[in-house]
């Protein structure tokens, strides 16, 4: 499949037999994310390969216009409002494409996990929502809902009852904890099913959140 975004991949020892494609924040890459992998204590059984695409660089008004990699232009510090919708869009046909090639290399879209963190885990959230073949589940770390306008017309009805773990840092100033609070109502109002756990940290990672996640691969691939 040409036009694929570059990515970093993982693969297990043997056959491969699902999929985690995990999104990276502004400003990072494909290979932030990659040191964790061993942390996760997922099973070599389970057979997953860890995907992690890099996102285009763009130029990001936020950062006074310097061009860095990006899935979105932000414009502005509140998060709540003026959302690149264009933008977003943009990155979630490049998502959907990866998802794509997933299922062509023989992994069905219901063994494929799509996670992120914080720019990342938006569009995880935006683009999981929306998929139209069912996932295993959603990841979205220190992260918030964009085009939520959108969400009730939008939303496939294949991942309505996905599982999503979210996980928010107490002392985030950069995505703060009302954004990650919001987002939480927000599903959890249209029926998601939603594992929210709170962490006393920045906008980071922590062990128990690394923990957690493991956790939630291996009870959503474990079938």
């Amino acid at each position: 499949m040409s036009g694929l975004l570059p990515c970093v991949e993982i693969e297990p020892r043997g056959k491969a037999r699902a999929s985690v494609v995990w999104l990276h924040g502004l400003g990072a890459d494909g290979e932030d994310f990659v040191p964790i992998v061993p942390e996760l204590g997922v099973p070599q059984e389970l057979g997953v390969r860890f995907v992690f695409p890099n996102a285009p660089s763009i130029p990001v008004g936020i950062n006074g216009g310097m061009m860095m990699p990006a899935w979105y232009d932000i414009s502005e510090v509140d998060l709540r409002r003026r959302h690149d919708e264009v933008g977003i869009r943009r990155s979630a046909m490049q998502i959907d494409a990866l998802l794509a090639r997933e299922r062509e290399r023989g992994i069905p879209s219901e063994r494929t996990v799509l996670a992120g963190f914080s720019q990342g885990g938006a569009m995880a959230l935006f683009a999981g929502l929306r998929h139209p073949q069912r996932l295993a589940g959603i990841v979205a770390m220190s992260t918030y809902l964009v085009c939520e306008e959108s969400l009730d017309a939008e939303r496939s009805a294949a991942n309505r009852t996905t599982k999503v773990l979210q996980a928010h840092g107490t002392h985030d100033g950069i995505v703060v904890l009302a954004r990650g609070l919001a987002a939480r109502d927000a599903l959890q109002r249209r029926g998601y099913a939603i594992d929210y756990r709170e962490y006393p940290m920045q906008h980071e990672v922590c062990w128990d959140e690394i923990v957690a996640v493991g956790d939630f691969l291996r009870s959503v691939l474990a079938g």
